[in-house]
């Protein structure tokens, strides 16, 4: 994989090796250093296409949460770029990450109950996956019921949660896997607090607006946040003059606020 740049400074760990490559967190770093700090890790969307995005999609708003005090992390994790991708190994790679962080928590000077994880689109499907699907694991020194990789809040941005939908369009060669790979086909209770945001013109409102429902129903505490008028991706920087890039941070910080998280 090509050098991912960023815009800001950033300190490079790498917390997995597959084979020849080293999956790193690009750490952004509060400029006063404190103990039991929380992180907050972004899995950045477009990441099943051949041409993925990278992990500086989330770069403003690590850059952002950072400067609020928190540890804030670009995660690199495998995607369609890789040769022989599937998206159960992006699943492992979000509970690795998370594993680590929490395993170096005083290193980094993190509270290891203070993580939230957010994610969009492929991102968001991969954070909501490694959350409800504990069977998907490749990590050899953890077991599998372990619940070290569960973040303590989720934040997700308009993500596909119908697992045979996403297969049968970009990975037919599991298709028969489809359903077990698939949140809307396995609702349960199993979410931490979670914010959720999605336009309302979004191609994956409605499902995300049905999954939401099923999630509540099931006990799960869900806040979803709509946008009149708004497509998929609407809240990345560079969008729509920023607009929407400050008013969704904007969000993602009042509900940390409101949950003492910063």
């Amino acid at each position: 994989m090509n050098k991912i740049k960023f815009d800001f400074p950033v300190a490079e760990r790498t917390f997995k090796v597959v084979q020849d490559r080293n999956l790193v967190l690009y750490i952004f770093e509060p400029k006063t250093h404190q103990e039991n700090r929380p992180a907050i890790l972004f899995f950045n969307g477009g990441s099943f296409k051949k041409d993925s995005k990278t992990p500086a999609q989330f770069q403003h708003q690590a850059n952002y949460f950072s400067s609020k005090g928190m540890v804030a992390v670009c995660v690199d994790y495998r995607n369609g770029s890789d040769e022989g991708f599937l998206p159960p190994q992006a699943i492992c790679d979000v509970k690795s990450a998370v594993r680590w962080v929490r395993r170096n928590s005083s290193e980094l000077g993190v509270d290891p109950n203070k993580i939230v994880v957010c994610g969009s689109s492929s991102g968001g499907y991969i954070t909501v996956s490694s959350i409800m699907f504990k069977e998907i694991n490749d990590d050899e020194e953890y077991d599998n019921e372990s619940t070290d990789h569960i973040p303590n809040l989720l934040i997700v941005f308009a993500a596909g949660m119908d697992g045979i939908d996403i297969m049968r369009r970009r990975y037919p060669q599991v298709l028969e896997e489809a359903t077990r790979l698939s949140p809307i086909h396995n609702v349960k209770k199993c979410l931490p607090t979670t914010l959720w945001l999605c336009g309302t013109t979004d191609d994956l409102y409605e499902q995300n607006n049905q999954f939401i429902k099923q999630m509540i129903e099931k006990g799960n505490d869900i806040t979803f946040k709509t946008v009149e008028g708004m497509a998929h991706g609407y809240f990345n920087y560079g969008r729509h003059n920023n607009e929407y890039y400050h008013k969704t941070r904007y969000e993602m910080e009042q509900y940390l606020l409101s949950l003492e998280l910063i």
